[in-house]
């Protein structure tokens, strides 16, 4: 096995028509719904962008709705735990 179709995963002739295939189909469906290039990388750059912006406030909502549930989970599972060991 040459060191080309181990770093490839199979022939260059395969890899080729395989990534050939594989274009053609991405490109439909891009045309279907209107999208290019550019969109989907400026799409990538805004996901990222907007999680950075609002990840500290998730962070803040997610501590707040973890101390709301252990506010209720924990003496639940308190009570259960001291229920069973009497048995």
């Amino acid at each position: 096995m040459s060191a080309l179709t181990r770093f490839l995963g199979d022939t260059p002739l395969r890899v080729a028509l395989k990534l050939v295939v594989v274009s053609f189909l991405v490109g439909v469906v891009m045309v279907t719904f209107g999208w290019s290039p550019h969109d989907v990388l400026r799409g990538i750059a805004d996901f990222f962008s907007g999680l950075w912006n609002m990840g500290f406030d998730a962070f803040y909502r997610f501590l707040s709705y973890f101390l709301i549930g252990a506010a209720v989970v924990v003496p639940v599972f308190l009570i259960l735990r001291l229920l069973s060991w009497r048995k």
